[in-house]
């Protein structure tokens, strides 16, 4: 595999081969639709988490030839540390060291909006199809994005819900990476293999799954009078929304939105293996924090990464309506940096 930094170097002889001709719009039609019906079925996943043994089983049965016209299982390594980790660690070190076997790397740091002073904006349609197309991922192929397994649920989760904003039809998160390894399930190290560039369609952004700065604020300045008719939800530690602890990004003031609830993003994940609890202990984190399932809910946490642990744990607890969730992208980093402190919309805990 090649890693994205990489494959861009080779960027224009690739569209001289015509690896960069996107079409406008995925693919349709019966003949499409047939080979997903025929093929996909066989290893289509029951449920939005995958368990290890689940993947194992079906990347075994997963054709091998990137010209097969069967859709593949394609494990997706989405590692990603804080800028502040105490031990330096990268995501592509950690893929470089132990990975599933032929597994392609997502760099959450560079399939990014390159034109937002903001760290993990989501990517333009164009760009997201250039980074699936280097990955060597189609449309039709079924991903399963996994995280580090030191870390176990961290990433992984931000990665799933970007696809799923651009509309990618089977994605999935495997429950987790750590059990994966401790079950003794195949790993390789060292050098990465080398895909072959696709042409993966530029998709239309699904808008209603995000939350942008204007509409937060809106909510915000209502929620700080005290209104209740939406929640936001904090994935930072308490101390970071406290306001007691400091961001891990240096001159970022800590503490929160008006009226948001703070939870946690490991309170709905188990503490010994780091994977996602069962549904309904999932549930009674939620409930014990006060989130009431009838209202629209907005997950927001530090860059918007771990907030979509959190969209995850209440679509696999099926806690709220669907259509009443949204991720605030630019999450806490934007919203430190845009509020002025005479609109008192940080507050913090004493």
């Amino acid at each position: 595999m090649i890693t994205i930094s990489a494959l861009r170097l080779l960027r224009a002889s690739l569209s001289q081969r015509g690896c960069f001709n996107f079409s406008r719009t995925a693919p349709s039609g019966p003949s499409y639709h047939f080979v997903i019906a025929k093929h996909g079925a066989r290893r289509s996943f029951s449920s939005y988490l995958v368990t290890p043994q689940e993947l194992s089983d079906a990347l075994k049965k997963s054709p091998q030839s990137p010209n097969s016209s069967e859709p593949r299982v394609i494990p997706l390594c989405a590692s990603w540390f804080l800028p502040n980790d105490p031990k330096g660690r990268t995501g592509i070190q950690v893929f470089t060291e132990k990975r599933i076997p032929k597994a392609r790397f997502f760099d959450l740091d560079k399939v990014i909006d390159k034109h937002s002073p903001y760290p993990h904006m989501l990517p333009t349609p164009k760009h997201f199809a250039e980074a699936m197309s280097e990955l060597g991922i189609r449309y039709e192929d079924i991903v399963v994005v996994y995280d580090s397994a030191e870390l176990g649920i961290f990433s992984a989760p931000r990665v799933a819900w970007t696809m799923r904003v651009f509309g990618h039809p089977k994605v999935h998160i495997l429950n987790n990476f750590r059990l994966w390894v401790e079950q003794g399930l195949p790993t390789e190290s060292g050098n990465v293999w080398t895909v072959e560039c696709g042409t993966y369609p530029i998709p239309e952004m699904d808008e209603d799954r995000v939350a942008s700065f204007e509409e937060v604020k809106e909510i915000a300045e209502k929620l700080k009078e005290g209104a209740k008719d939406v929640q936001i939800l904090d994935a930072r530690s308490y101390g970071r929304w406290s306001g007691q602890a400091p961001e891990p990004r240096p001159g970022l003031s800590s503490g929160h939105m008006p009226g948001s609830i703070n939870v946690p993003f490991d309170a709905v994940l188990d503490p010994e293996t780091k994977a996602f609890l069962p549904p309904e202990r999932i549930r009674e984190v939620f409930k014990s924090k006060g989130v009431d399932p009838e209202k629209p809910i907005i997950s927001s946490c530090g860059t918007g990464v771990t907030a979509c642990v959190l969209e995850t744990a209440l679509r696999v607890s099926e806690y709220g309506s669907p259509e009443n969730r949204k991720v605030y992208d630019g999450s806490w980093t934007e919203w430190a940096q845009r509020v002025s402190p005479s609109e008192d919309l940080i507050q913090t805990e004493q």
